[in-house]
């Protein structure tokens, strides 16, 4: 699916031109025997019998299609599928979408998706990347808003229980919502008989304050709402519709985040040795050990 103009889905259903949001999940391969490859992913990150040094989880929220953000972020263009490159035989690059989440929703599904006790070590890197849904115009949009105090609560709530199952501050990265093209957004809301129901001054507000929590907290920050918008330049580009992220918003998106997340998984072994360094005579004592080269 390409996110360039509007998303045509959504003018047959209202609620898709709400804004959605999805956790991306980063997984190390575990190393352990040809057996265990031949399983479905799924299981082999359940099980993960036999673990390594470090587990790397990086959830993420984010606006993006209706669809489930794991079927578009992994899309040509994608800026998971460009995470998913830059981490190949070091991680696996999972995505949970949550189509139409607020940190109130998430802050209640999060013990959920991280947990003590569920068999993946302590994550590396986790980020939050909230704000769209938040900042939806009260009136307009009850469901989604959140009062920018709660919405500031709950993000604290967030880091204090990644906290509790031993993520700590220096593996956070909050990500403010990328600003809103007012205009744009405008002509879908009129073609679905709706007023708009977003302002991008309101986004700024919850942007500068998920930026303080992160400062309050420790944490890395990635301001995507000032940087689009730096020097007065035109951001239009990076959204499909006004609020949902183009191709090229997914690469700025990623060009600003990946720096954030290589310091914190630069030490990641390369799982299974290069063919070239292949035992040829006996490959199992090559591919039967560790991994880690």
């Amino acid at each position: 699916m390409q996110l360039t103009g509007s998303n045509p889905v959504a003018r047959e259903d209202p609620s898709l031109l709400e804004c959605c949001c999805s956790a991306a999940t980063v997984i190390p391969e575990m190393t352990s025997e040809q057996s265990e490859w031949c399983r479905p992913r799924s299981q082999r990150h359940r099980e993960n019998r036999r673990g390594v040094a470090e587990q790397i989880v990086l959830m993420t929220w984010i606006s993006g299609n209706r669809l489930f953000f794991l079927q578009f972020s992994f899309q040509q263009g994608g800026w998971g599928a460009s995470l998913a490159d830059m981490l190949v035989r070091k991680c696996d690059v999972l995505n949970r979408g949550f189509s139409g989440y607020n940190t109130r929703w998430a802050k209640i599904i999060l013990p959920r998706l991280v947990r003590k006790g569920s068999g993946l070590d302590s994550p590396v890197a986790v980020t939050i990347f909230f704000g769209a849904n938040d900042s939806a115009l009260k009136d307009e949009n009850p469901k989604q808003h959140v009062p920018l105090e709660e919405f500031v609560a709950n993000l604290r709530s967030m880091v204090r229980y990644l906290r509790s199952v031993d993520v700590p501050e220096g593996r956070l990265i909050l990500i403010t919502p990328p600003p809103l093209c007012e205009a744009t957004w405008a002509q879908e809301c009129l073609q679905q008989g709706c007023k708009l129901n977003r302002l991008n001054s309101v986004v700024g507000e919850y942007a500068r304050a998920c930026l303080q929590v992160a400062q309050d907290c420790g944490a890395d920050a990635l301001d995507l709402w000032t940087l689009m918008q730096k020097d007065g330049q035109d951001f239009s580009s990076y959204l499909s519709d006004g609020l949902h992220l183009s191709p090229k918003g997914n690469e700025f998106v990623f060009s600003h985040l990946w720096p954030l997340i290589e310091k914190k998984v630069s030490s990641l072994p390369f799982l299974l040795p290069y063919w070239r360094d292949i035992a040829e005579a006996r490959p199992e004592l090559s591919l039967l050990g560790d991994g880690d080269h």
